[in-house]
């Protein structure tokens, strides 16, 4: 069986932000015993990724690389049509990826225990972020 939602994020500051509790709020009850979420960001100026959720220095510094990697207002940058953060953002996303894959087992997401879902927002003037989840079983 397959259902599938869609939602809003209301728009944040750039950086990573934490989503495990939104994405746990729109997921469907009973979960299943078994199966796979797919989580979709729709949106080429922002990525998802998993990764530690109990210390925060983790994503300040995970921001600071992405920036030292990909920065803002190149030269060598053609598309500046939204501002300078606009093709560095789009940049980052293909990075990090728009989508996540996660197991479900025993009618839970099978996250590890320092794992946490967030969203990585590179502009600095973000606007709300359209979320699909995707529940396979």
């Amino acid at each position: 069986m397959v259902q599938q939602t869609e939602f809003r994020l209301s728009p944040r500051r750039r950086g990573c932000h934490l989503i495990t509790r939104e994405i746990f709020g729109h997921l469907p009850a009973p979960m299943p015993r078994a199966g796979l979420l797919n989580i979709f960001v729709k949106h080429t100026s922002c990525a998802l990724t998993i990764n530690e959720n109990a210390d925060p220095d983790v994503l300040t510094d995970l921001d600071a690389i992405l920036d030292r990697v990909v920065p803002d207002s190149q030269p060598y940058y053609s598309h500046t049509l939204e501002g300078p953060d606009d093709m560095s953002a789009h940049a980052k996303s293909t990075l990090a990826g728009v989508s996540l894959t996660i197991p479900v087992t025993d009618g839970r997401l099978n996250l590890g225990m320092w794992q946490g879902i967030y969203l990585c927002e590179f502009r600095d003037h973000a606007t709300p972020r359209t979320i699909v989840l995707t529940l396979i079983s």
